[in-house]
């Protein structure tokens, strides 16, 4: 049950009968009409600007316009009170049996409330994390990981039909240094001696493993063999055992894609699918041969001052042409770009959201190119950047540097405060902010840590049902019993309580549209206050405690307004991909 949705519809419906509405009915539009909580609770439980923006075209004042609208609804048994404000805005109140039959459908509808059919089955492809397999994953993977997970999760909730996808970028130069650094470690297996790690090349002992399994299985055969021989099969090696460390890495963080994809896929078969793509562009008109001035600044590794096949993505939105195929005709990393973005949307992708990170804010343009140019803009593409991650400890900065070594991984951060902690904190901030993540703060149980805060609530909500278990022995708190008993909720305290949920699904359809996750965290933040302050309440009102024990009936009503807080903590905890605890210790 979305109330704002319901009341959207019960206000169209009152228009409809209006007769200055129904005059001019053909000329208008009721699509901006918004119905959403006003920014004082103290004015109402819905506000609309049904009058503001009907006003105009109906030729009258929005008060006026407003009056009529207000007397209409109160004819609606569920509208306590309609109040006209400023210019022209609807504030409405509602009666204590709508309030009373929106807690029956959240404790009904359990961690299915919120549920929503915006998305209408249409095909997404989420597109995060993808880095390079040359290593563990480090912290500044992390966010990117979380945001395209919760992302996702969200997307699926509200009703789109979702893949989770990771892109292996295992065809590009730094693979050829990976086996490189990795046959070193193989050589040093060996029993030679090494020495220092050539300046260039990945130094991390995690290769060591990787050059032991290559000894053992092939003794010293890789060594007695030329370069191209051992090359392709250490890349090979070296890459199962990155993308299995990788795998591990993100499934510590509780995040596991529905699809690995190979760069190499696209160059098999003489990279047939990048031939294939260019084809198709170069049938559209998109694609001839010429040069390009040299860009302003440092010049990028693929520029030549040579003909070469281009992209002529600046009649598609880009701020330059790109070059496909250079003058020796071997394909740029962007032919692979393209060839990606099309096998995406011949497998009937609606929509692509690549999540990056903040670096590479220059590929926006070229992308959203691509997928006008290759789709004929039938598929929306849409790139998320994430800002960085700033790691503290007691407010000093924690360095990092993959090139040394010497890097804090994604695995360090999750082992020492948590993959709740890890992931919630990631998303409690919008992702195009940077974010301090200190790492004595996000272990604190105080309020200040938004995790432990949402989270306890969520246990705190058990412990009262531990407690009715206490006071009354077994009783049927299945959802039909709950749902029923909520006469019994009549207090305004209350009231606020439920009105808080009910904004749960409006929050949903809001955060997927926008694909802003950390609106569900912000949310779930909010109704744990909202709870906390309530039980607090108790203390000083009897009568406001969850659990009477000379009271059955007003416990089990109570106990109802407990299950639905816990249902949509659970859900939304869900939506973050962190747990929801019964106990907290």
């Amino acid at each position: 049950m979305n109330l704002f949705a319901d009341f959207e519809n019960r206000i169209k419906n009152a228009l409809e009968s209006l007769d200055i509405v129904k005059e001019k009915r053909s000329e208008l539009s009721f699509d901006r009409i918004v119905v959403e909580p006003p920014r004082d609770a103290s004015h109402g439980d819905a506000a609309t600007n049904a009058a503001m923006v009907l006003a105009k075209p109906l030729g009258t004042n929005p008060r006026a316009l407003a009056d009529l609208l207000g007397e209409k609804l109160k004819e609606d048994a569920d509208v306590a009170e309609v109040s006209v404000a400023g210019p022209g805005f609807l504030n409405i109140r509602l009666s204590v049996a709508y309030w009373q039959r929106l807690l029956a459908s959240v404790i009904t509808e359990s961690e299915a409330y919120g549920r929503s059919g915006v998305g209408e089955g249409r095909k997404v492809n989420v597109e995060y994390v993808s880095a390079n397999p040359t290593g563990p994953m480090h912290v500044g993977h992390c966010r990117g990981a979380v945001v395209g997970d919760a992302l996702a999760n969200l997307l699926s909730f509200a009703g789109f039909d979702v893949t989770k996808e990771y892109y292996i970028n295992d065809a590009g130069s730094q693979i050829d240094v990976l086996a490189r650094s990795v046959f070193i470690r193989y050589r040093e297996a060996l029993g030679e001696s090494v020495g220092e790690i050539p300046a260039g090349l990945y130094p991390g002992d995690y290769l060591i493993p990787v050059g032991e399994a290559l000894a053992k299985e092939y003794g010293v055969r890789l060594h007695n063999m030329p370069e191209e021989q051992w090359m392709a099969i250490v890349k090979d090696r070296a890459i199962d055992a990155m993308m299995a460390m990788i795998r591990d890495d993100l499934a510590a963080l509780n995040v596991h894609h529905d699809l690995f994809y190979s760069e190499r896929k696209l160059h098999e078969n003489g990279a047939a699918a990048i031939r294939t793509a260019i084809n198709d562009l170069t049938f559209k008109g998109h694609v001839y041969r010429g040069t390009l001035p040299p860009p302003k600044g440092q010049l990028p590794e693929d520029w030549e001052d040579r003909e070469q096949t281009l992209f002529r993505s600046t009649e598609v939105g880009d701020d330059m042409d790109r070059p496909l195929i250079k003058s020796d005709g071997s394909y740029t990393y962007f032919a692979a770009d393209v060839a990606y973005f099309k096998d995406k949307f011949d497998r009937g992708f609606d929509q692509m959201i690549y999540v990056l990170g903040a670096d590479h804010g220059g590929y926006v343009k070229r992308l959203e190119a691509v997928a006008r140019a290759v789709s004929d803009g039938k598929a929306k593409l849409t790139v998320l950047l994430c800002q960085m991650v700033k790691l503290l400890r007691d407010g000093e900065p924690v360095k990092m540097s993959k090139r040394s070594g010497d890097f804090v991984t994604l695995r360090d951060v999750v082992e020492e405060v948590g993959r709740d902690s890890v992931r919630f904190m990631m998303l409690y901030r919008k992702s195009s902010e940077t974010l301090d993540f200190d790492f004595a703060k996000v272990t604190e149980q105080s309020k200040d840590n938004p995790v432990f805060y949402v989270q306890y609530a969520h246990a705190r909500c058990m412990s009262i049902f531990r407690q009715a278990f206490e006071a009354f022995g077994e009783m049927d708190l299945s959802a039909k019993t709950l749902a029923e008993s909520v006469a019994e909720i009549t207090d305004p305290a209350e009231m606020q309580l439920i009105a808080k949920l009910a904004e749960y699904p409006r929050i949903v359809e809001s955060a997927a549209l926008s694909m802003e996750p950390h609106r569900i965290a912000f949310y779930l933040y909010d109704l744990a206050s909202s709870f906390h302050a309530h039980w607090n309440k108790g203390k000083d009102r009897p009568e406001l405690r969850f659990v009477n024990d000379k009271n059955r009936q007003s416990t089990l009503a109570r106990l109802g307004l407990v299950h639905a807080v816990a249902a949509v903590l659970k859900s939304g905890l869900g939506i973050t991909g962190t747990d929801a605890p019964s106990e907290m210790r």
